[in-house]
C-alpha cells in the first residue's frame, strides 16, 4: 500500500457562524442530494456518521422532505457495543435521526450477535455491499487526531482498511489500547469512496487547526482523513462552524 496521500483538488470549504445554521444547511443539501438519488435510481443511500457533532444536524434532517421509505441509512463505523448504549453509533441514528418524517427510511446497522468485530466482518460487508451504491451522500466526522470513520492512527487493521485494492467494504479495527475506544468496525476507504458526495462535518477550532495539518501532511496511517480530503474521485465539502 502506498502510505503517501496524491494529493487533489482542494475540498469545498462551507463557514457558517454558528452550529445551528450549519445544522440547517446541511440538512437541505442532504435532503437534496437524497431526493435527486431517489428521482435518478428509484432509491439512494446515505452514511451517518456517529460521535456528538451530528446529533443536532440529525434531527433537522429527520424532519425534511425526502422519499424517506426509499432511503437506506447505513453508519460510517461502530463501536462493538451493545446497540442500546449511549455509546452506540446506532443508537445515535435510531434516536436522532429515523425519527417523525425519516422513520420510513431503512437502517443497516453494523453490530451483529458476533462476540467480537472480527468475526462479523463477512457478514457485514454482505449487508452493505446490497446498499444503493455509489453511496449518495456519505457524512464524516474528524478527529483531532485526524482519524474519520474508525481508521483511527495506529490501530491494528488501520492499513489493511485504507488499501484501496482491498476489496472489503468494512473491516474490523483494534484502536490503542491506551486510546481506550474499543474495538470497532469501519467502512473502508474503497467504500467510503464509492460515493457521490462526501461531507466532513467540523466545529470548533481546534478542529480546524486539525484540518489545516491534514491538508498539509502526506503520511496517511499518521492522519488517515487525508485519504478522503486529499483525492480526486469524489466531490467533497467541508462544513464547518464554531
Amino acid at each position: 500500500m502506498n502510505e503517501q496521500v496524491t494529493a487533489g483538488p482542494l475540498p469545498a470549504f462551507h463557514r457558517f457562524v454558528s452550529a445551528d445554521e450549519m445544522s440547517r444547511a446541511l440538512a437541505v443539501d442532504i435532503a437534496a442530494q437524497l431526493t435527486a438519488g431517489v428521482a435518478r435510481n428509484g432509491r439512494a443511500s446515505l452514511v451517518a456518521s456517529g460521535g456528538t457533532t451530528p446529533g443536532d444536524l440529525y434531527d433537522i434532517l429527520s424532519e425534511e422532505n425526502v422519499p424517506w421509505d426509499k432511503v437506506s441509512v447505513t453508519l460510517s463505523d461502530e463501536r462493538w457495543t451493545d446497540p442500546l448504549s449511549p455509546r452506540s453509533n446506532e443508537h445515535l441514528i435510531r434516536t436522532r435521526l429515523l425519527q417523525r418524517k425519516a422513520a420510513a427510511a431503512r437502517l443497516v446497522p453494523f453490530k451483529t450477535a458476533a462476540p467480537h468485530a472480527d468475526a462479523a466482518e463477512v457478514e457485514v460487508d454482505a449487508a452493505v455491499s446490497r446498499l444503493p451504491r455509489p453511496f449518495d451522500v456519505v457524512l464524516l466526522g474528524m478527529g483531532t487526531d485526524l482519524h474519520t470513520a474508525s481508521l483511527i492512527p495506529g490501530s491494528k487493521g488501520l492499513e489493511r482498511a485504507l488499501d484501496p485494492t482491498d476489496p472489503a467494504l468494512v473491516r474490523a479495527v483494534h484502536p490503542p489500547e491506551l486510546a481506550n475506544m474499543g474495538e470497532r468496525m469501519t467502512l473502508t476507504l474503497r467504500a467510503i469512496l464509492d460515493a457521490r458526495w462526501i461531507v466532513v462535518l467540523v466545529r470548533g477550532e481546534a478542529k480546524l487547526k486539525a484540518y489545516d495539518r491534514a491538508m498539509t501532511g502526506d503520511d496517511l496511517l499518521c492522519g488517515p482523513v487525508r485519504a478522503v480530503l486529499r483525492q480526486d474521485k469524489v466531490p467533497v465539502a467541508i462544513y464547518w462552524s464554531e
